[in-house]
Order: structure tokens, then sequence, then C-alpha cells
């Protein structure tokens, strides 16, 4: 079990709230900080105020594509790695989840096992 780090701090950005729950419960169970919110909003603060390793962004949110957000995060924490997850895979969005700086693009459903390895990889 890896031990609790401010490198390990995580942000799960979806809108649907039982995939909420399941990867911050998953990602929490291998040691890591995960925080978790439903708007792309609420990401953009978070991440204006918090120290984080990792944002988990879908790509459909209520309030705002997914992809703004990842934008946007790469303003403000160029550092953060940003993965993005989705149910509607495009090339055309995975095209511009690249250019806003995102290192990854997943297709849900993504398996627990390969979220941990990835997001292992990526924290340490």
């Amino acid at each position: 079990m890896m031990t609790l780090q401010e490198n390990s701090k995580i942000l799960v950005v979806d809108d649907d709230e039982d995939l909420r729950r399941i990867l911050t419960a998953i990602l929490r169970r291998q040691g890591f900080i995960v925080n978790a919110v439903e708007t792309g909003r609420e990401a953009i603060e978070k991440m204006a105020s918090g120290d984080y390793k990792i944002a988990l962004i879908d790509v459909r949110l209520q309030d705002m594509n997914g992809l703004d957000v990842v934008c946007e995060v790469q303003k403000l924490r160029p550092e953060v790695t940003k993965i993005v997850i989705t149910g509607y895979p495009s090339e055309e969005d995975k095209s511009k989840a690249k250019e806003c700086g995102a290192s990854m693009y997943l297709v849900k459903p993504v398996r627990a096992e390969e979220l941990v390895k990835i997001v292992r990889d990526k924290t340490s």
C-alpha cells in the first residue's frame, strides 16, 4: 500500500455520481488522496486552490465540456497530469484533449486495475 503523500492528490471530475463514488473508492483504497467534483466549474476552482498531481476529467459534464476544463487546468496548472475519460470517444475529442495537454484519453468503462496502474505510473 502506498503511503499518503501530497504528490498523490487526485481530482476526479465526473457528473455521474455512481462513477465518481466508484473511482474515488478504488483510488482511496490504493492510498491516494482523492477529491471528487461533478462540474467543470468546481474542478477549475479546486485546481486553482489545490495542489493536485492528477485530474481525471470526463468529457461530458452538465455545465461545460470536459475538454474545456482540460484546457483551463493546463493554463492554471500545466504540471498536473490530465487524463480524459469518456464514454463517447471521437477522434476530434481525442485531438483536442492532446492539444489542451491531456496525457491520456481513456474510453469507459475503464477497468479498476488499469486505472490504478496508470495513476501509480503518473504519480511515481
